[in-house]
């Protein structure tokens, strides 16, 4: 072969190798994770989150893509995020936190959703069942709404003589209005008054202390909401200044100094996340994977907290507890 020949038949190939490495790295499955939080608050989750999909063989960088969208606890810049991974055409959206996943099924009715929320999905008007959610979405509920009840109980029992409860809830959040209404009924059914307390954005939360302080409740719920986790030393510095015993949704709370947390084990609905966007990548469709929702919730207590504003923890609920901070 000539050498002319030769230097045509390697220009040839090098013109087209290119072509096929872009074709290549373009066909790798792409996520949208789209969260209501921000990425340092989200590290646990997305830690666990990656973890369901490596099992599947799934690395990020490797064979997928994961394209993140972070909200920051504004809830209103979700939707035009969302838009934003339905024109990127990614293969499958990871939807973390309730207002997260009603924007991705606003934003698409054919790439396929996995969601994680903490309300009843059903209800929520998110899919059709828990067995068979129907159409591209499905996904994991961590049920902390529902888990409001057994939050006034664990009250009641740290404060026995205990009338009044103050809730706190975002109002804008959609977890608000289900968990208020199965707070209300708990406290109404044990003789509680329960006060509610509103607070969407930190300027508000400055201001909930005056507010609280001059209706002098005996303990403190906080709701299960994106914005109060991304919050939560707030929210602790908060209960710290009030002096009255606060619960919390879940171990993050307590991790950051607050008291008592009930509720289920966020990690790991997010390796089953995981799980179920890799299933979804190699063909699975959405409407065939059931709606997952916890079997096992866990108690924490922080026994430095109660230390610290000499707070009494019964003997039988530090027995209970899945793990005391010491």
């Amino acid at each position: 072969m000539k050498r002319r020949e030769v230097i045509a038949l390697l220009g040839g190939v090098a013109a087209v190798w290119p072509l096929k490495a872009n074709a290549q790295a373009a066909a790798a499955p792409t996520i949208g994770y789209l969260s209501g939080l921000s990425e340092v608050q989200a590290l646990p989750q997305l830690t666990a989150f990656r973890r369901g999909l490596n099992e599947l063989g799934f690395v990020d960088g490797r064979n997928i893509a994961i394209e993140f969208r972070w909200a920051d606890g504004q809830y209103d810049r979700l939707p035009g995020m969302a838009a934003e991974l339905v024109r990127r055409r990614v293969t499958v959206i990871v939807a973390q936190t309730p207002p997260a996943a009603l924007a991705a099924k606003e934003a698409t009715a054919t790439i396929p959703i996995v969601f994680v929320v903490g309300f009843d999905p059903v209800g929520a008007g998110l899919i059709a069942s828990l067995a068979r959610p129907s159409g591209n979405i499905t996904g994991i509920s961590l049920q902390q709404t529902g888990l409001a009840p057994k939050r006034i109980e664990i009250l009641r029992e740290l404060v026995p003589k205990s009338r009044v409860i103050a809730m706190l809830v975002n109002p804008v959040s959609p977890n608000a209005a289900p968990e208020v209404k199965d707070a209300s009924a708990a406290a109404q059914a044990m003789g509680l008054q329960l006060k509610l307390f509103n607070a969407s954005t930190l300027a508000e939360l400055g201001a909930v202390h005056a507010a609280i302080t001059g209706q002098r409740p005996d303990a403190l719920l906080v709701s299960s909401d994106p914005f109060f986790v991304v919050q939560r030393a707030v929210l602790v510095e908060l209960a710290g200044r009030l002096d009255i015993p606060a619960i919390y949704p879940q171990r993050e709370y307590v991790a950051a100094g607050g008291l008592i947390s009930y509720g289920t084990n966020v990690a790991s609905a997010y390796h089953q996340a995981g799980n179920y966007a890799g299933r979804i990548i190699k063909g699975a469709k959405p409407a065939d994977l059931p709606s997952m929702q916890p079997t096992t919730f866990e108690l924490l207590v922080n026994l430095k907290t109660a230390k610290a504003h000499r707070f009494d923890i019964p003997s039988a609920l530090l027995t209970r507890a899945d793990e005391v901070i010491e």
